[in-house]
């Protein structure tokens, strides 16, 4: 499989390309600048150039899916969340449409069902992520909704707790592991159409999924 990650050079979209990586797939980055291309190419993906708030141009065309796992950033504030975490992730949205590319992971947010289970502080992001949510899940692509809690850089553990659709607490999540999930679900035709939230647990990340899986039946 040909997959493009959007987010690619850094947080978990960096995780993803080296999951895919690992497990065979060919990978395609999007970077925004040209200095950024010979890091990605050196991890042996390929990368095209291309901005969520710029010329998507061409970018979609080719591959058989998209991860899409970018953002703004914590530093950032309502108004980059608006023009990159929601109108960026459209636009790409929009392009797979018109390029007939139907698989689409996308990196979401655990409370995106509800902006107001989140602090004051987040329910921008929230209500952007649910926003977007929704505009994926009525168009008409192949997609399956991931929603991790808090993001950790602890290492892996492969073990997952899921909530189809959601999840009592919070808690939180190692990145490699939200990679793994996000992987492992463009893996699985059998995920498409889910929405779910995710966060560290005891249960092996595909059986997570079979149960992911189940809920869809």
């Amino acid at each position: 499989m040909d997959v493009l990650v959007i987010g690619s050079t850094k947080g978990t979209g960096h995780l993803v390309v080296s999951e895919l990586l690992g497990r065979g797939h060919g990978v395609r980055g999007m970077v925004r600048s040209r200095e950024q291309v010979a890091a990605l190419e050196d991890r042996g993906a390929t990368a095209v150039l291309g901005d969520l708030e710029g010329s998507l141009d061409g970018v979609v065309e080719g591959v058989d899916a998209v991860a899409f796992c970018a953002g703004s950033g914590s530093q950032t504030g309502p108004d980059a969340t608006l023009r990159v975490d929601l109108h960026g992730a459209v636009r790409v949205i929009d392009a797979c449409v018109e390029a007939g590319i139907p698989r689409f992971v996308l990196l979401s947010s655990i409370a995106a069902d509800d902006p107001m289970r989140g602090s004051a502080a987040i329910r921008h992001y929230l209500a952007a992520m649910h926003a977007r949510d929704r505009i994926l899940a009525a168009s008409g692509l192949d997609a399956t909704i991931v929603r991790p809690g808090g993001l950790t850089h602890d290492a892996g553990t492969g073990r997952i707790e899921v909530g189809v659709p959601t999840l009592p607490s919070r808690g939180s999540i190692p990145r490699a592991d939200v990679a793994a999930v996000l992987v492992g679900c463009l893996e699985r035709d059998d995920t498409i159409g889910a929405t779910f939230e995710v966060i560290g647990g005891q249960t092996p990340v595909e059986e997570a999924l079979d149960q992911v899986a189940a809920s869809l039946s």
